[in-house]
Order: structure tokens, then sequence, then C-alpha cells
């Protein structure tokens, strides 16, 4: 066992000697089957030495193309064993997407899950000369010629190790250094093609160490992977549970969490704010729903939440009466809320986007820790999070331990450690541009850090609105805001150079078409449900309840429906589902225009009205 953690390679040998009922879980027809900890360690072994036995060498590429599943870290783990370059590919990506990234990256190999990922493969492979070997999990049931299978491949090693043991294996395992480039993680830009951040062993391990003791987790304790491993969130939260001895579990798909959270019942797991949204809303509906005298129940108990967060979130014993009216509520009503999750849950990590401090009241009042963490592709990714031991509700947590964070002149945060990439694989231009000479990291986000440590993000900094008067208006804010709607599902944002803050929002459609069946509206299309004049005023009424509160310039005053939701495939969002605002712009141009068609007429209307 490794005395110190240095690589990722170490985290392999560490976990390989906790002995624990098993170290992964997969949906296998209606069963989770396991995978013990020795079949783990002898799989990544043995698919190693496999790949070496194929020719590929410390520092060459290989991309992994693929869904979550115990092929796809015991891969990851097998290609940083031999010295190699693992170059994680979100699997619903694109053929012309994945060709960029293969070829830019020059990945010799690439693992693909299934027939649909292979399919893809297949189609550009003649565009990609740097590709000499494709290896598939599920194999089809006709193998493209030149197609090797995972198990043809562990086989390979098995027998390679049988005649020459597994010296050299070993060797190169401990071989591998803090500074050696573990991965390419391409960030799915908003703007331009994506880059290879350069992450090395010592910066996603400086990482996996700091949060380690931030995350209360057993030996043999169950975790959910349900982000894609493509993400850099979800892969360094499951070198997190490997180091700390716990077992994971590869949730199916994104429809069908829900069910496996029913199914494993996680101690732990991570998540996008977007699966507690659509959690609530859900919950919300449930109560809508009910009799009189259980909706009475719930409101109470919620209102029970809200007195008892401040003394959750603090650790500070509640009054008597207080408490006795928090576990009548825990009995009656916010029990239910922890079934959802599976029963057991003990910590949420959520990242990816912001949480709104609503919802993080919402679900922590209920009893449900979870914790929001802040950080980027380039920076391993974890900057800071809130933790059981310090957090604040509306900020992203303290800065972790060996992590520097300072704010610059204009708001921009700038980090530096040992967390932040080497730089972007072959792009020593955008590398100069986001590390300046002094190491400093930037972020591109606005924030600031209040009196007590805790970092809070206000904005990104080039999504500033500066509207026609000067004024620098925050999206993020206004849009989490508008997201709290039920009946909101994706709002973007309008205004830069424009007279007022108008809004494209693509609604809920499950609670919408709900409601409208029920208010006895009749609809065909998608198309002709938004452009009803009630469900229209649906909505206005959600937007001028939220305008109530706004500052004059961030008032929201106009705005259009979208009978579609913004989609990868359409270029719309990034697989991290960030919507690309200038793509959004420019498809949807006549429809902003419209917005601001009598700009100057229903400007001077509403100064009047100020």
């Amino acid at each position: 066992m490794p005395t110190e953690i240095r690589t990722l390679n170490d985290i392999y040998s560490l976990t390989s000697q906790i002995d624990r009922p098993s170290i992964m879980k997969y949906k296998k027809g209606d069963v989770w089957a396991d995978i013990t900890v020795p079949e783990f360690r002898d799989t990544v072994r043995y698919f190693s030495t496999g790949l070496r036995v194929l020719g590929i060498k410390p520092g060459d590429r290989v991309a992994i193309l693929s869904e979550n599943r115990p092929e796809w870290t015991m891969a990851d783990l097998a290609i940083l064993a031999l010295g190699g370059v693992s170059v994680p590919v979100y699997p619903t990506l694109l053929g012309w997407q994945i060709e960029y990234i293969v070829n830019d990256s020059g990945s010799v190999a690439v693992i693909c899950s299934n027939d649909e990922q292979l399919k893809k493969i297949v189609e550009i492979r003649s565009h990609c000369p740097c590709i000499h070997h494709v290896i598939v999990c599920d194999a089809p049931a006709s193998l493209p010629t030149g197609t090797k299978t995972f198990r043809d491949v562990v086989e390979l090693g098995r027998r390679e190790e049988e005649q020459r043991g597994r010296a050299r294996f070993d060797d190169v395992l401990k071989g591998a250094k803090p500074d050696d480039v573990a991965t390419l993680v391409y960030t799915s830009g908003t703007t331009g093609n994506p880059k290879g951040a350069m992450l090395t062993h010592g910066n996603i391990t400086s990482n996996v160490v700091a949060c380690a003791p931030l995350i209360p987790l057993e030996v043999g304790e169950i975790t959910l992977s349900i982000l894609p491993l493509s993400h850099i969130l979800e892969r360094m939260a499951d070198f997190v549970y490997l180091f700390r001895g716990a077992t994971i579990a590869y949730a199916e798909n994104v429809l069908k969490v829900a069910d496996n959270l029913q199914e494993v019942k996680p101690h732990a797991f991570a998540a996008v704010p977007r699966l507690f949204e659509k959690m609530r809303a859900r919950i919300m509906d449930n109560v809508a729903a009910a009799p009189p005298a259980r909706q009475k129940i719930f409101h109470w108990a919620l209102g029970v939440g809200a007195k008892r967060l401040p003394y959750r979130v603090e650790h500070r014993p509640m009054p008597p009466g207080l408490k006795i009216k928090s576990i009548i509520a825990d009995k009656l009503v916010f029990k239910k809320v922890h079934e959802r999750l599976g029963g057991r849950v003990r910590m949420v990590l959520s990242g990816g986007a912001p949480l709104s401090a609503e919802l993080a009241s919402f679900f922590i009042g209920a009893g449900v820790e979870i914790f929001e963490g802040y950080g980027l592709t380039e920076t391993s990714p974890v900057i800071s999070v809130n933790n059981p031991a310090k957090r604040r509700i509306g900020t992203v947590g303290p800065v972790i331990p060996g992590v520097e964070v300072k704010i610059a002149s204009d708001g921009e945060i700038l980090t530096r450690g040992p967390h932040v990439m080497k730089g972007y694989w072959n792009n020593p231009e955008a590398t100069a541009q986001a590390i300046d000479q002094d190491g400093w990291f930037h972020t591109g986000d606005i924030g600031e850090i209040d009196r007590d440590g805790f970092l809070k993000i206000t904005d990104r900094k080039k999504d500033i609105i500066i509207n026609a008067y000067g004024k620098n208006i925050a999206p993020q804010p206004l849009e989490a805001l508008l997201k709290s709607s039920p009946y909101v599902g994706t709002p973007v944002l309008i205004g830069d150079r424009r007279k007022y803050l108008t809004a494209l929002i693509v609604p809920n459609f499950e609670k919408l078409e709900r409601d409208a069946s029920a208010m006895g509206l009749t609809f065909q299309t998608r198309e002709e449900l938004v452009g009803n004049d009630k469900v229209r005023s649906l909505v206005q009424n959600e937007i001028d309840r939220f305008n109530q509160n706004l500052d004059r310039q961030e008032k929201i005053r106009r705005f259009s429906l979208l009978a579609r939701d913004f989609t990868i495939d359409a270029d719309e969002i990034t697989p991290s589902l960030k919507v690309k605002r200038k793509m959004v712009d420019q498809k949807y141009k006549s429809v902003i225009d419209q917005m601001y068609i009598d700009q100057d007429v229903f400007d001077e209307k509403e100064s009047r009205r100020a």
C-alpha cells in the first residue's frame, strides 16, 4: 500500500487493498450485479497489459466514449497504469464533434460502450488517421473488422502476464509522477472549438486528498454515479469514493435515476441542481393534488423546515418547542422526501451549475444535506465547497485546503495551487490567456469572499449583460430566480446593448401540459400550447411576481415562449448543459428582435410608470 498518495495510480493501489463486499455495482438485466475487489484489481491490470501488448505506449492518448459503467473506470485506471493519457468523450456528442476531439488529441485508440457509440467511430474512422485500435465493451452481433472487445483485451493481458509475469506492470504503475499528464478533458466551451485541459496526476490527486475528509463515507458504503464520467466533477468524486473505500453503483441512465436511487439506496452522490429542481416540482405537484388536510400538514412542515434551517446549518441545538415540531415534521412529511433519495443519503454534492438559495433551503430544511461546491474543468475541478463543518447557504463554501483564491480588481475570481491544469493541449495562446505569469488561473467568474471566508459567485464575466444605459446586469442570478417557478424550464436572459431585459423561456412542459389540461385547454402541438393567451398569462403572472422585488433595470419586460428545449444536437447547449448564448442569440434573432420592435415607445411608457 502506498505510504503517500501522490498519483491516481496510488489511489488504484490503495483501493485494491481495502476489503469490502463489492467495489462496484451495475444493473444486469433486472438485478444489481457486484464486482469484487479482486475482480476489479485484476481486470484493471490485465486490461492495462493488454493495451501495452497492442502497442500503446506511455504518453499515448486513448479516448473513452461511453456512458457510466464499471468498464469506464477500469479502462481509465488501466490507461493511467501504463503511463497513457485518457481522453473522456461525452457519449451524447455527434460524430463530427467526436472526430474533432479524437484528431486534436491524437488518440491512438477508442474504447466504446456499445453498438450505438461504435457506429459513430466507424463513421468517422476514415477521417481519424490517428486511430489504430477500437475496443467495444458490449459487442454487437457482427463485430466490425479491426475491432476488439473489452474482454478480448483483458484476456490478451492475462495471457501475457502468465507468460512474462507482472513485473513490468508494477514498475510502470509505481513510476508515475505527479507532474505526468493523466488526462485531456475537453472543455465544452460556449464559443469556439473545445480545448483540451491537461490535468496531471498531481492535479486530480491533490483535489481528491483535499476533498476526501469533507465527505463522510465509511468503507463499503454505497455511492451512486449519476453525472457523466466525462464530467470532471463525477470523475473526481468517483476517485474520492475509491480513496475512501466506498462502493460505486453506476446509474443506468438519466431517466432511471429515480428508480436507481430507490434500488441502491446510496449514502452519497453528486448531482446537478436540475435533479433537485425536478424533484421539488414533483413533490409540489403531488401536494397540490392532495386533500386540503394533507396540504395543510405539508405547508406546516415546510414552515418548521424554514425555522430549523439556521440551527441545522450552524449545528446549534434547537429550542425544545421547535425540536418537538421538527420530529413530527420529519415523521409526517420529510421522511417521504428522504425516501425519494433511497432513504439513507447522508450527503449530496451539488455542482456544475448554480444552486439557488431557495432550492438549497427547501431540501436542507427538509433534512437533506446538500453541499454546493465550485470549480472548473481546468481546476480538477474543486476550488471551494460547503461541508458538514462549515457551510453557508447562498455561497459555494470555503476554499479547500492547499488552494489559493483572490478577487481581481474587476471582480474576477483567480485561483492558484496544485489543482490548476498544466495548460491547454497544443494551445499555448489559450494557456497564456488563462494562466498568468504568476500562476493565477483566471476563472472567468465574478465573485466575492465574505469576512468568514465563504466564496460567493455572482456571475460569469463574459456573460455580463451591459444594457443601453451602461448598467451591468448579471443574468445567472435572475435566470436562477426564474427557474424557481414550476412553469419555467430553461430561461435565457436577453438585453445586451438593449434598453430593457427580455427572456426566451422554455417552459417546464411536464407541469404546463398537465395544468393546461386541468384548465380545459385543448392543444395538438406544443407550438399551439405556448401560443395560447391563457398560457402566456400564466407565465406573465410568474414574471410579475419576480419583478416586484427587482431593480427597475433588472425587471423582465417581455418574454417569448419556445416550443422546444435547447439541445446538444442543435449546438445550443454544451454537453454539461450550459447554454451557448451566442448561438441562441443567432438562432432566435427574429424572435428576439420582435420583443424589441417598439422598444423606444415601450421604454418611454416604462419610464413614466417607474
